[in-house]
């Protein structure tokens, strides 16, 4: 299977973004790319950054979900659009599954709200896998990759091949620049990648913005836990790999044990 992971600049307007995730589903199409995922909460922008979130009303909502369906259908190609979700209970994290129909597949919410976000969005309740051309896979969002594992064991014994991890880390005003993936140096996330992955013996495929001052590249980690690809830091772009879902075996998802956890 062969899989795209779109890593866009920040949007500085609806239309802005909206281009930008026509340009890169057109060229991971054009690479024979199946499925593509963007970063987390790309339109409007994920709130309580260092940056300006986009004005996003239902009306913006639906202009976004009938694009990219549009886009979806035109290029053939499976989407993963991170985008935020006005419900009665307020704004949420979501990543919305296109098919290469342009048919909607369903939704999943972010369930673990980091503590810097909560003043903006309300958890999800609900986890549920999907599939695209016969490969099961799961969605975990940023925080919930990063510090609740299991959100990605989950999805992995439940038959998940691939899981995908729309994320934000890092900054386009300042920090630090990374040179070396899975620096010990670096900050932990790619390090936690490695580990998604190997403790369930799927792939782990992590999506970021393209920020100037990254903390996590938009990777690919194989059922190994090694780095089989990623974006150079701050460049924006897609990646493009075929994945071997035969390896991806969930062995030792399927060894874990609940009962063995009773009190």
């Amino acid at each position: 299977m062969i899989i795209a992971l779109a890593s866009p600049r920040i949007a500085s307007s609806l239309d802005e973004g909206l281009d930008k995730i026509k340009r890169l589903l057109s060229d991971a199409s054009a690479q024979g790319a199946e499925i593509v995922c963007f970063p987390e909460a790309y339109l409007p922008g994920l709130r309580g950054q260092d940056f300006d979130v986009l004005p996003f009303n239902q009306a913006d909502q639906e202009r976004v979900l009938q694009t990219a369906a549009e886009y979806a259908r035109t290029y053939g190609i499976a989407t993963i659009l991170g985008m935020e979700r006005l419900t009665e209970a307020g704004r949420q994290i979501v990543a919305v599954v296109i098919d290469a129909q342009g048919q909607t597949q369903g939704y999943q919410t972010k369930n673990q709200i980091a503590p810097t976000e909560a003043q903006f969005y309300v958890p999800g309740n609900t986890r549920r896998l999907f599939e695209v051309n016969g490969t099961k896979f799961g969605v975990v969002i940023c925080h919930e990759g990063w510090r609740y594992p299991e959100t990605v064991r989950w999805a992995a014994v439940r038959g998940a091949k691939i899981i995908f991890h729309p994320h934000h880390t890092g900054s386009d005003r300042k920090g630090i620049r990374l040179t070396h993936w899975g620096s010990q140096s670096a900050p932990y996330y790619e390090k936690a990648m490695m580990m998604r992955s190997i403790e369930n013996t799927i792939y782990f495929a992590s999506v970021n913005y393209a920020l100037r001052f990254q903390e996590s590249a938009t990777s690919l980690i194989a059922p190994s836990g090694q780095c089989q690809a990623y974006l150079p830091y701050g460049q924006e772009g897609v990646l493009v790999r075929a994945i071997k879902v035969e390896e991806a075996t969930g062995v030792l998802a399927a060894r874990y044990a609940p009962e063995r956890y009773q009190e």
